[in-house]
């Protein structure tokens, strides 16, 4: 659990960087980058527990998600250039911890003895909503809500991820299957361009 642990924090990190990234593209000063990198990066969890009535709320109870936070946001300040040069690279450890945010969050939800449907829906929640939060904050129509696969390749990953443990397997492949699903799905569906139907 320990390397789930320090896995959690890279993603935090990585989030909180996508979002002090898209900040400094909007022109906002260093309050407004931290404010759009802790949402991004903490505000699915943090949905995720008040709606579970979870206390104390993940970043409450260990600062150490604050300060990933904080790093990254340095870390985007200092290393700008760098740092944007690297968009696919990032792109990619985006994609890894949606999924690691999804399979975590259903697996927390299904600890607190909730019904599994409701623990899909807060996987879902855990992996996206900070980057909705984000989106509406920053003045554009959330990621989830255009027509590129987002949001349900977190479905289908915490779906499988439920189904997996129906069965006798190993616990770190209940995990790792799911959210190794979670970023093929999403790394197929933006090279081959794939999206839903919208309504016409």
């Amino acid at each position: 659990m320990e390397f789930i642990y320090i896995l959690n924090l890279a993603g935090i990190v990585v989030f909180a960087i996508s979002g002090a990234l898209t900040a400094s593209d909007y022109k906002m000063d260093a309050f407004g980058s931290v404010v759009i990198a802790f949402i991004t990066a903490l505000g699915g969890g943090t949905i995720r527990d008040l709606l579970l009535d979870y206390h104390p709320i993940g970043w409450v109870a260990d600062p150490n998600y604050l300060y990933a936070v904080l790093v990254a946001v340095a870390l985007s300040y200092l290393f700008k250039r760098w740092i944007a040069s690297l968009r696919r690279t990032m792109f990619l450890f985006d994609t890894i911890g949606i999924g690691l945010f999804a399979v975590l969050g259903t697996e927390k939800t299904l600890g607190l003895d909730m019904h599994m449907i409701i623990a899909i829906m807060m996987g879902v929640v855990s992996a996206v909503f900070g980057g909705v939060l984000r989106d509406v904050l920053i003045g554009r129509v959330p990621l989830i809500f255009r027509k590129e696969i987002y949001a349900t390749a977190c479905l289908a990953g915490v779906v499988l991820y439920v189904v997996l443990l129906q069965f006798n397997i190993p616990s770190y492949l209940t995990l790792i299957i799911p959210i190794l699903m979670i970023m093929v799905i999403r790394l197929l569906a933006v090279k081959y361009e794939w999206s839903l139907p919208g309504i016409k």
